[in-house]
């Protein structure tokens, strides 16, 4: 097992033990520090963090725990398959911003969609016939502006919304309430197969895990975490989109709504929505001027375009981290604040800057730009 494995197969079994959830994870990590550590801690010490029960089954050798973490370690080395831990630099940074992030997050796909400017777009399951055209044509033009579009998966809105997500550069992310071995409604088996090629699945939720209603509102918040804000394109009044839009709102995102007539169940939710302060939408414009997302959408598509450098090394057209560069030398954490981009893009451009002799590597990690 490699050292990766390894460190992998401590967070799986801190978080396939039961009773411990986000927030017991995220108590134990602060206590302690990696998984590794909480592992090697006395029984006493970690049952003054979650209790004794708890304590006990996490610190006592498991055959079913181990058993679920060699099979997750061996989907991970599939390709296209990804764990992806609070300790990583691929971990959704938007998604770390919430107050419950999960330790552990399953992904399948394309991970460079994470970096892309992403608006989550909800619904309802039984939308009208409008509500599933709008839901798709907001998601393509969108797309076409490199915004990536994140839904649920579920049927009605949520697949016009990753249909249309499919058709931009953009993308779409589906956020999932069972094991990402397992397709949830079957009737979408297709549209996650067309996702996971193209675009990202994601799951907090350990492999198998089946559909149970209790695991939709969790997944609800990471669709929330994962975006700049909140789109509802149809709802009723009891719609669980409203539940994603309130936990958009809890983490200071932007919620957006879609109006409709006011003799459809269905736009119900979105007209008590824009009553409570959301923001009233009537095109793919309006989002991106709402979200203020031109910038992160140029930054994301000048990291996602590559052409050629002398020593045939793919570069990015346009230079947001030369730009980023002016001044005094900045550190790669500014660099990364400062352009929206993600550690590997970022090294990748520098890399590049420095063999064109534009930027140079100083002491300390820190960058300069070069006359």
């Amino acid at each position: 097992m490699s050292d990766r494995e390894q460190e992998l197969a401590a967070w799986l079994r801190l978080t396939l033990t039961p009773g411990i959830g986000p927030a017991t994870s995220r108590d134990l990590l602060a206590a302690f520090g990696l998984p590794e550590q909480v592992l090697a801690q006395s029984l006493g010490s970690v049952s003054r963090v979650c209790g004794p029960v708890v304590a006990q089954a996490l610190l006592t050798a498991d055959a079913e725990r181990e058993a679920a973490v060699a099979h997750a370690l061996a989907w991970a080395r599939e390709p296209g398959h990804h764990l992806l831990t609070l300790a990583d630099a691929d971990y959704p940074q938007l998604l770390l911003q919430a107050p419950d992030p999960p330790a552990v997050l399953y992904a399948m796909g394309r991970l460079e969609v994470l970096s892309h400017p992403a608006v989550a777009m909800v619904g309802s399951r039984n939308a009208t016939a409008q509500g599933q055209a709008n839901a798709e044509q907001f998601a393509h033009a969108l797309s076409q502006r490199g915004v990536c579009i994140v839904s649920g998966l579920a049927l009605g809105i949520d697949a016009a919304a990753h249909l249309g997500g499919l058709a931009g550069d953009g993308s779409t992310i589906a956020v999932v309430g069972t094991g990402l071995d397992v397709v949830y409604p079957a009737r979408n088996r297709d549209l996650a197969h067309r996702i996971a090629a193209h675009g990202l699945i994601v799951s907090e939720f350990a492999l198998g895990t089946r559909a149970l209603a209790g695991n939709f509102p969790r997944r609800n918040r990471i669709i929330a975490g994962l975006a700049q804000g909140t789109l509802v394109v149809e709802a009723a009044l009891q719609s669980g989109s409203l539940i994603t839009a309130r936990l958009a709102g809890d983490l200071g995102r932007e919620v957006l709504a879609i109006p409709g007539s006011i003799h459809s169940p269905q736009s119900r939710g979105c007209h008590a929505l824009i009553k409570q302060g959301a923001k009233l939408v009537e095109s793919a414009a309006d989002v991106m001027e709402e979200l203020r997302l031109e910038q992160a959408a140029r930054q994301s598509a000048a990291a996602d375009a590559p052409t050629e450098d002398v020593a045939g090394v793919a570069l990015r057209d346009g230079h947001p981290v030369l730009d980023a560069l002016a001044g005094d030398p900045v550190s790669l954490e500014t660099l990364a604040q400062r352009t929206g981009l993600d550690a590997a893009s970022l090294m990748t451009q520098l890399t590049a800057l420095e063999l064109e002799g534009r930027a140079a590597r100083l002491p300390g990690g820190r960058w300069q730009a070069l006359a």
